[in-house]
């Protein structure tokens, strides 16, 4: 199975909803090189909604910074939490 990764031709400021949060998805897992596996990712117009878990304080940030750059979204709601064991 291919996992298709973020590729900068894809880069269309007009996507919305699904397709935006797909992209957003894709964008954190190849510039943050954390464990996405416990995020979601949820658009509402250009409004990204990030939920989930990550392992540490840093990755939140590094998240909602990745989410905010990419071409299209222009409001980003950070729900995400440590993940605590």
């Amino acid at each position: 199975m291919h996992k298709q990764i973020y590729i900068h031709h894809d880069d269309h400021s007009d996507l919305t909803d699904d397709d935006l949060a797909g992209k957003v998805l894709r964008y954190i897992q190849y510039v943050a090189l954390i464990d996405t596996s416990s995020l979601s990712v949820m658009a509402l117009g250009r409004t990204v909604v990030l939920s989930g878990y990550v392992s540490c304080e840093a990755e939140i940030g590094c998240v909602e910074e990745a989410a905010a750059s990419v071409i299209g979204v222009h409001l980003v709601e950070n729900m995400v939490e440590v993940l605590t064991h």
